[in-house]
């Protein structure tokens, strides 16, 4: 049986949708404090928090788990920064209770949610996986945090491990049954797509003056279902014998901020306004990713790999929200 954690989520539930899909037997635990019980259908949710010992206990005593995917975290950088404290204890404090009970009962296989926050501020892209790690902010320092400790108990057990380092995630289910569901969100590509709807009266740009094509940040933006079919080949590559392995998840395509208010525009047919602040605290220029490694060690091969595309869900989840 798989164990999802943060299953509930944006991510998370489209992994477990997937999962579903494909007759897995699985069981999910979301603390629900940035997800929906309703985004998990057809499985069973225990609504509680990993770093909570009774719930560990009951999860790996009640159920035969011998499988592992992790995303239950804190995710929003500019929090991180004003809130380490917070981050360590949900992302690497959480993870390492978590992974003990991994190593107790034996756990065959482990997929982690990372991200690029690991990398840092990076001269060279796109970014490979080999690339030295050097967070900026809270964030990264709590995944890279949490990858060490997975290599280390992996590495001192039988369990293996593939660590999915994610580029910018955006996007939606493209049937419109499952996307961002919670109103507060730092997500560009949804903020914009709310702006022209109406929602926001404008779109915040943090920073005009990077060293960038036009001045603002750039990003690697992949679509969520592209982002769980990749978890998926994670679990067929690990149960054929894999070796644990670290992948970045990403196009190897960046956008800058103004080239998604263009995209934006074009899909909406409708002119954002825009407010120029000064950059956010842990925000690198650029961060582009090598994609070489994860098509070839999973065989991955993405569906959505186009901005319009992504979009295009996007804006049409986000309408259907506004009519509900």
């Amino acid at each position: 049986m798989i164990l999802v954690t943060g299953g509930a989520g944006y991510i998370g539930s489209q992994i477990v949708k997937q999962l579903v899909q494909q007759n897995e037997k699985l069981v999910v635990v979301d603390n629900l404090s940035t997800s929906l019980k309703a985004n998990v259908r057809d499985c069973e949710l225990i609504e509680g928090d990993i770093g909570d010992p009774t719930i560990l206990a009951y999860l790996f005593n009640h159920y035969r788990i011998d499988e592992v995917i992790h995303l239950a975290a804190s995710t929003v950088v500019s929090e991180s920064v004003v809130n380490p404290a917070k981050f360590y204890n949900n992302n690497t404090s959480n993870t390492a209770k978590l992974l003990a009970k991994c190593a107790e009962h034996h756990i065959k296989n482990f997929i982690f949610s990372s991200t690029a926050a690991v990398y840092g501020n990076v001269t060279n892209l796109p970014v490979v996986e080999e690339t030295l790690c050097q967070p900026i902010n809270p964030y990264g320092h709590s995944k890279l945090m949490s990858e060490i400790i997975i290599k280390d108990i992996a590495a001192a057990s039988t369990m293996k491990q593939v660590t999915l380092r994610y580029f910018n995630v955006a996007g939606a289910d493209p049937s419109n049954k499952l996307g961002p569901s919670l109103q507060h969100s730092t997500l560009l590509i949804r903020m914009a797509v709310q702006t022209a709807l109406g929602i926001h009266s404008h779109l915040n740009i943090y920073g005009n003056d990077y060293d960038t094509v036009d001045g603002t940040g750039v990003r690697d933006y992949i679509h969520v279902i592209d982002i769980a079919k990749a978890h998926l080949n994670a679990l067929t590559y690990l149960r054929s014998g894999g070796s644990s392995t670290v992948l970045n998840c990403g196009y190897g395509r960046g956008y800058s901020v103004l080239e998604v208010v263009k995209a934006v525009e074009k899909i909406t047919a409708q002119k954002l306004p825009v407010q120029y602040l000064p950059r956010r605290a842990g925000d690198p220029a650029s961060v582009i990713a090598s994609a070489d490694k994860i098509k070839k060690i999973l065989v991955w091969q993405p569906q959505y790999n186009n901005l319009e595309k992504i979009v295009t869900d996007s804006y049409y989840w986000e309408k259907q929200l506004l009519q509900q």
